[in-house]
């Protein structure tokens, strides 16, 4: 059973993130911020997937103050993503979004650091400290605001996790940690302490040793995420290894999927690493297997089509899909409902139990009238009707 670090809780909006809450999943708008119906109509789409807290990206003033229009429509907590001008941040503060992210790496000059905190503070909105490696302050000017080139930065001669050698004295990580460190000092000089942190890059090594490092330094909660990992395909594995690893160190207390596609790809992605590993009770688990040339039906239609109907599903139930008899049998048994489809017809179960036996033209519908009828159960044992 994993346990997982104890650490500070935050509220990001109605969202409890960090001490005993559950972990939540993130996702931001691909849209044009300041286009607030296509925004919204996102958010929505992203809500009905699952979604706990989004972010928005805040390329100018008039993206900062559609947030004003974009708050009011969502039934999430929305994240201002900021870079580069402490102004947007002011001016999101004002639009009433519920938490900043501020990148260390670009928003280097303390004066405006602390003048975005005061107004934090006088709202109690939280701030989460960014650190991308693909952002990072020069070597040796965090927190310096002039002096040195981002072509000439030193940042990309650093040695990542993976490259280590003996002798070596700084590296990727230890930059990574460093400037996440200086801003944490910033905000906690001024008693500031609505504080969640993530330190991410697109290599795996590298963001798993940084959030470890990081996880002993300080207390606040951590967002999780490998950052720019890719197409759905390849940037879900990445994601779920890395994630997955942290996870199961018991770090971590919200995360992000980022993925070259539509952004309810990455709360699927997201829910089912976290089911993966127990650590999301809500939901649909379903079990499929692969099908091979013992399937007597097409199996993966059947499994994809079953999965899609589920994914709305608010219960914790287990459903098996299996397409022959080597193993089917025993791992439909195995679920709250589970087929077993073989020749021309399936066997369906119960909690063990054979329920019934329909013909295949007849076992989706009969599979999800099963599926229904589990879920009011289960909801019922629940609550004790």
């Amino acid at each position: 059973m994993i346990k997982r670090r104890i650490t500070k809780a935050i509220n990001v909006g109605k969202v409890k993130v960090g001490g005993d809450a559950p972990i939540s999943v993130q996702s931001m708008t691909k849209t044009d911020t300041r286009n607030v119906a296509a925004t919204v109509a996102q958010i929505k789409g992203l809500e009905e997937a699952g979604c706990d807290i989004v972010r928005c990206a805040v390329p100018d003033m008039e993206a900062a103050k559609a947030l004003k229009d974009i708050k009011k429509q969502s039934r999430i907590p929305i994240v201002a993503d900021i870079h580069f001008h402490y102004q947007l941040a002011l001016e999101a503060l004002k639009s009433g979004v519920d938490c900043l992210r501020l990148n260390p790496g670009n928003i280097r000059d303390r004066e405006k650091v602390e003048t975005i905190v005061r107004e934090a503070k006088a709202r109690q909105v939280p701030i989460r400290i960014g650190v991308n490696f693909g952002s990072l302050p020069p070597v040796g000017a965090i927190g310096m605001t002039r002096g040195i080139s981002r072509h000439t930065d030193g940042v990309n001669k650093l040695l990542k996790a993976g490259e280590l050698a003996d002798g070596t004295e700084y590296t990727a990580v230890d930059h990574m940690v460093a400037t996440g460190l200086w801003e944490i000092g910033v905000l906690e000089d001024l008693d500031f302490d609505l504080i969640k942190i993530s330190i991410k890059a697109f290599d795996i090594d590298t963001t798993v040793e940084a959030y470890r490092r990081m996880a002993e330094l300080v207390p606040y909660p951590l967002h999780l995420g490998i950052t720019e990992s890719g197409t759905a395909r390849a940037g879900s594995i990445r994601s779920s290894i890395g994630l997955g690893m942290l996870l199961y160190d018991g770090i971590g207390d919200t995360i992000r999927v980022s993925l070259s596609d539509e952004p309810t790809e990455e709360i699927y992605t997201g829910i089912e690493i976290l089911k993966s590993l127990d650590l999301k009770k809500e939901g649909a688990v379903l079990v499929a297997c692969p099908s091979c040339g013992r399937a007597d039906v097409d199996i993966r239609k059947l499994a994809n089509t079953v999965e899609g109907l589920m994914r709305k599903t608010k219960t914790s139930i287990k459903v098996a899909v299996m397409g022959c008899e080597v193993n089917g049998p025993g791992e439909a048994k195995d679920a709250d409902v589970g087929i077993a489809a073989g020749v021309g017809r399936a066997i369906i179960f119960r909690k063990g139990k054979k329920a019934r036996i329909v013909a295949e033209a007849d076992m989706l519908d009969a599979l999800m009238e099963e599926v229904k009828q589990a879920e009011q159960d289960l909801i019922g044992a629940s609550t004790g009707a």
